[in-house]
């Protein structure tokens, strides 16, 4: 039988829709049941086949799978979905989680870094959590390395943020810690149960990493790492980025010193990260002010479709500078954009940026 929770995981599981976009099509047509039935039309007019949707079957076959696993849903509009996680563009619609769901009502600080880090630094990470723990909830992402020491660390009072499906252990040398995680702390994933963890899912974990906490601290981290990808969108959601230092003549510290000669703040003790985090009002963490919203997407005409997508190509562009130069009103552009995307046409960046695919 199905429940109020089918209609909203068939429309997110349906291929071509991500986070924004199920967002705006829930804005536009009030229900998942609605834009479901909307997406051929949609298709059509962005100059595509119709996305494919599963079927109510197959989705309650993945709610059972939650359900057997001890895990359940977080919706972004139920009443226990982090604050500050749906604050941010491309929040998740859902999360599968297993554990301890009071953690995401503390104040959270990700804690990240190198997978090869030195025993020096992963031995300060472990520190670092264990300090933390009583006055913050640690977030990391279960990799080895520094996520590893500073889970240990800071259990139970730990939030690991998975790639894959919440059944799936990554690396496989962590699966008694992920396990324990999920009995003691908390285990979130975005992905549906089975989902092997690919390169692309990483960045996708990133960003709920950063959105889960007050600020990000990199302990350890080459240049052009995850870690340094996680404390890059922590500052474009206006949350603190910090680091620790290290040696100029480690490779592996260099990623963090360049955070720190670049503006992040230089942190030597969990003191130093509470005192960053503390002036930051608490209420924040329970009720944000506002709620990422686009404009809502409204009919657009024909000559609007042809402008908005003229102007794009190949080379990612800002949705802002897309409204600016077609002289169409935000809503329209959105509009535009979906329709392409639903048709396969447009890939969503970085930072709210779109090209085409």
């Amino acid at each position: 039988m199905a429940d109020a929770a089918t209609p909203r995981l068939r429309l997110l599981r349906t291929s071509g829709i991500g986070p924004v976009t199920y967002r705006q099509l829930i804005a536009r047509f009030g229900t998942a049941d609605a834009a479901i039935e909307a997406l051929p039309m949609l298709a059509r007019r962005g100059g595509g086949a119709a996305p494919r949707t599963p079927d109510a079957a197959q989705i309650e076959r993945e709610q059972a799978t939650v359900a057997r696993l001890g895990a359940r849903y977080l919706f972004i509009d139920d009443a226990d979905y982090p604050p500050l996680l749906a604050e941010i563009e491309n929040a998740p619609p859902a999360l599968i989680v297993r554990g301890d769901r009071a953690l995401l009502g503390r104040a959270c600080v990700a804690l990240v870094g190198a997978r090869n880090a030195s025993a020096a630094a992963c031995r300060f990470a472990r520190q670092l959590g264990h300090d933390l723990a009583p006055d913050a909830t640690v977030v990391s992402g279960l990799a080895r390395g520094i996520d590893t020491a500073a889970h240990v660390g800071a259990m139970p009072a730990t939030i690991g943020v998975i790639a894959g499906g919440i059944d799936i252990a990554y690396p496989p040398e962590n699966a008694a810690l992920q396990e324990s995680i999920a009995e003691r702390g908390l285990l979130v994933a975005e992905q549906p149960p089975g989902t092997e963890p690919h390169a692309r899912h990483f960045p996708y974990r990133n960003r709920i990493i950063a959105g889960l906490s007050l600020g990000t601290v990199v302990v350890e981290a080459v240049p052009r790492s995850g870690s340094l990808i996680t404390a890059r969108l922590a500052g474009e959601m206006g949350r603190e980025v910090m680091a620790v230092p290290g040696s100029p003549i480690d490779p592996r510290a260099q990623g963090g010193n360049l955070l720190i000669r670049d503006g992040a703040t230089l942190v030597q003790s969990a003191a130093d990260i509470l005192d960053q985090i503390r002036p930051i009002d608490a209420r924040a963490v329970r009720s944000p002010a506002d709620r990422f919203a686009a404009p809502p997407p409204a009919d657009a005409s024909d000559r609007e479709r042809g402008v908005v997508t003229a102007l794009l190509g190949s080379v990612p562009v800002a949705i802002d500078e897309l409204v600016r130069q077609s002289g169409c009103s935000p809503a329209a552009v959105q509009t535009v954009l979906l329709e392409l995307e639903l048709a396969g046409r447009l890939e969503r960046q970085a930072g709210g940026r779109v090209s085409l695919a």
